[in-house]
């Protein structure tokens, strides 16, 4: 015990300047950015430029060095040749440059991870330091090289067990806080291979509930950043994620690993300046995502572009000019034949088109017209309103937005662009002018935009916008100067200008988050299976090198749309540049409630993965039988109002899920609040609230200590998937509460 005592407090001393050295950075950083920000908003617009680029700098590591403060070292290897090496969140060195502290991401940790005692790969001894704060509580020993020891320095009293599964199986057993932790102290080794693969080409991970998809490609992109600072930093990583709800979820892991520059979207916020909040059932959602909307979008925007039933003759200061319908058509085909976007070709169209209306007026003339009296005519013909009116409604320019809401309100429109959909299916798309876009709109709206390109109109009235708004600060400026009196020193015009550039620098994260047209280093894809064949076509946009992790489960597929097969969905998409790897144990799920759920699962049909469970935790499947359905709702509220009660420990932690069908969930909530617990609905749900209450849907994703799942048959009617995701949530228990009889597998056969 004597000599366990001593390691403890030499790894304290060693933990203790680990953090002497953090405090000291985050000082100097500090420092740093207190002296950028004391500048002011002054100098060249160069030097205003490179203050900018200097506070982003220091913005961005004091937040990285704040965010690795919980196990900042967590590890140690003692290697044969007597090296010994710490691992950590982040790397350290000394002022002198000397490592005291190796990145997990970096080649040299790769061992704390794969080493075992049959491939020890140089290690003797693999350590883990358990932490409280800055205090080390524990230490856990792996011997790999039982003859290396000697070797490596280590005096065999020194060892504090061969018990390295310790720290995974604390960490499995932890209570959930509303928040997920990442496993950087933890990583298996099939996880880690996952973590460290390359950056070139698709990725598949495939693997069942509790596998930690979630948790390895959180870890993938925090690794990706690390091993290819350079060329992800100026394009950057998105990271796409099944609901906003599982957004905030995980929204510590990225910034606890190091890395703050990561954009974190749903499907529904990848085209800017649209919230997608509205619903709609999931048949009309599934018509949107299927491949054929795009033939359907395209087919829309070419009849946009028509040739007209008769000639239009329009009176021009006393002569008379033609839009002709074979005019319209040659020049509807030159533009065509550029390949160019709808909006963008139309700028082509226009200019034919004013030119052989130019020429017929020419004509009528009678006389030579100079090249500059030539162009006066083309612009006294192009704001003739009557030939304004011709011109678009020939080739109108169009938004993605006006252009879908067409194709959903005018059914003459979408019976025209999609003869390849049933009536009835045409029929579910058909919705108000005003109803809100939905997160199957996205896909579409982004396909429009692809096609349609910029509106040269727009662009017009936008550049009219910003000179008006400079024109209105040039004169803002010229009343501060004679305010101050200081108009020998500054011009008007400088003084605009500075207002102008004394807004925000924008991260790389952030210029990518707002523009529709930005490409992305690399795509993260959580829950990937959910996906549509159009959703998959706006992520590509996205990613033009293909350069994708994609994390999911087949057997958990809700969305109608989704995917059951990855090559069937990926490979017309990727044409086979994709490859498969699986995640085989099972982290979360009790080994009982693991066994039950896959028993559900391949009772109804679905694709399971094969896994095993890494722990067990007794009477963890509960099975309660209630009489009366009607009852069902007051025995489920009151059944998870009493495990919050008794689960939550000291610090908070412990946490309970009521999953149900969204009308069973209503009146779970409505029992509750008659219990006086009130539980919130939606995206209003707060993860750090003891008790929630879900569909199976929202909860993708997520984990809890305690599911009580109310009406599994009722779950399994809306999807085999769905049940499944239920079924697999908690990390120490499920409680299933029932009146009908429970679907096939849910009990062990004799």
């Amino acid at each position: 015990m004597a000599a366990i005592d001593n390691e403890l407090s030499d790894e304290q001393r060693v933990v203790d300047g680990l953090y002497a050295r953090l405090d000291e950075l985050r000082a100097q950083s500090r420092r740093r950015l207190a002296s950028v920000r004391r500048a002011g908003p002054s100098g060249s617009p160069q030097n205003r430029s490179e203050r900018d680029a200097f506070a982003t700098l220091y913005e961005d590591r004091v937040a990285q060095l704040e965010a690795v403060e919980d196990r900042l070292a967590f590890g140690r290897l003692d290697l044969r040749d007597g090296e010994r090496r710490y691992i950590g969140r982040i790397g350290l060195t000394d002022p002198d440059q000397t490592p005291m502290l190796t990145d997990w991401r970096a080649p040299a940790a790769q061992a704390f991870y794969r080493a075992t005692a049959a491939h020890p790969d140089g290690v003797a001894r693999r350590r883990h330091l358990v932490t409280a704060g800055r205090r080390v509580t524990g230490l856990e020993d792996d011997v790999l090289d039982l003859d290396g020891l000697a070797s490596a320095g280590v005096d065999p009293a020194t060892l504090a067990g061969v018990s390295g599964e310790g720290a995974l199986l604390a960490a499995l057993g932890a209570a959930r806080t509303g928040r997920m932790g990442d496993i950087v102290a933890t990583i298996q080794a099939e996880q880690d291979a996952v973590i460290r693969s390359e950056l070139v080409g698709a990725l598949v991970v495939q693997g069942g509930p509790g596998t930690g998809k979630t948790a390895v490609a959180l870890h993938r992109a925090a690794y990706l950043l690390y091993a290819h600072r350079r060329l992800l930093e100026r394009s950057g990583v998105l990271l796409v994620g099944p609901s906003r709800t599982f957004l905030r979820y995980i929204d510590q892991v990225l910034p606890s690993l190091g890395e703050t520059g990561v954009v974190t979207a749903t499907l529904a916020d990848l085209y800017p300046g649209v919230e997608a909040r509205g619903s709609e059932p999931d048949e009309v959602a599934e018509v949107k995502g299927r491949a054929v909307m795009a033939h359907v979008v395209a087919r829309a925007v070419r009849q946009r572009q028509r040739v007209p039933a008769q000639a239009t003759r329009v009176r021009v200061d006393g002569r008379t000019v033609v839009v002709r319908p074979q005019d319209v058509a040659s020049a509807i085909g030159r533009a065509r034949r550029l390949h160019r976007p709808h909006n963008q070709a139309r700028v082509s169209f226009v200019r034919d088109m004013l030119g052989r209306l130019a020429e017929q007026y020419v004509q009528q003339l009678g006389w030579d017209v100079a090249p500059e009296d030539r162009a006066e005519i083309v612009e006294d013909l192009r704001t003739t309103r009557e030939i304004r009116v011709a011109l678009n409604l020939a080739w109108m320019p169009l938004t993605p937005q006006g252009l879908l809401r067409d194709l959903w309100t005018k059914p003459h429109r979408l019976e025209a662009a999609a003869p390849e959909l049933t009536a009835r299916e045409r029929a579910l798309l058909a919705r108000p002018a005003d109803a809100p876009w939905t997160p199957a709109d996205v896909p579409l709206l982004d396909e429009a935009a692809e096609l349609l390109g910029e509106d040269d109109q727009a662009a017009r009235a936008q550049a009219r916008a910003d000179a008006e708004r400079r024109a209105a600060d040039v004169e803002y400026a010229r009343q501060v100067l004679q305010s101050t009196g200081a108009g020998d020193l500054v011009s008007a015009e400088t003084l605009a200008g500075r207002f102008a550039s004394s807004g925000p620098s924008l991260t790389t994260a952030e210029r990518a988050a707002a523009d529709r047209t930005w490409t992305y280093g690399h795509v993260v894809v959580d829950e990937a299976q959910e996906l549509s064949a159009m959703a998959w076509r706006a992520l590509l946009r996205r990613v033009p090198t293909r350069s994708l992790t994609i994390v999911g489960d087949v057997a958990q597929t809700s969305a109608a749309g989704g995917t059951h097969d990855w090559a069937a969905m990926l490979d017309p998409l990727l044409r086979g540049s994709w490859r498969l790897t699986e995640l085989t144990v099972n982290y979360r799920t009790p080994a009982v409630v693991a066994r039950a759920a896959q028993r559900v699962a391949v009772a109804a049909g679905l694709p399971v993965s094969p896994q095993t469970s890494a722990r067990d935790v007794p009477d963890a499947l509960v099975l309660a039988h209630v009489a009366d359905d009607a009852a069902l709702a007051g025995a489920a509220a009151a059944r998870a109002d009493d495990l919050a009660g008794r689960i939550q420990d000291a610090a908070g932690a412990g946490r309970v899920a009521v999953l149900a069908t969204a009308d069973r969930a209503a009146q779970v909530r409505a029992a509750l609040a008659a219990r006086g617990r009130s539980v919130p609905a939606g995206d209003a749900v707060d993860l750090h609230a003891p008790l929630v209450v879900l569909t199976p849907t929202q909860a993708k994703g997520l984990e809890f200590d305690v599911v009580v799942l109310v009406e599994p048959a009722e779950v399994l009617a809306v999807s085999p998937g769905d049940l499944y995701v239920a079924m697999t949530r908690p990390t120490h228990a499920l409680h299933v509460l029932h009146a009908r009889d429970l679907p096939d597998g849910f009990t062990a056969p004799d």
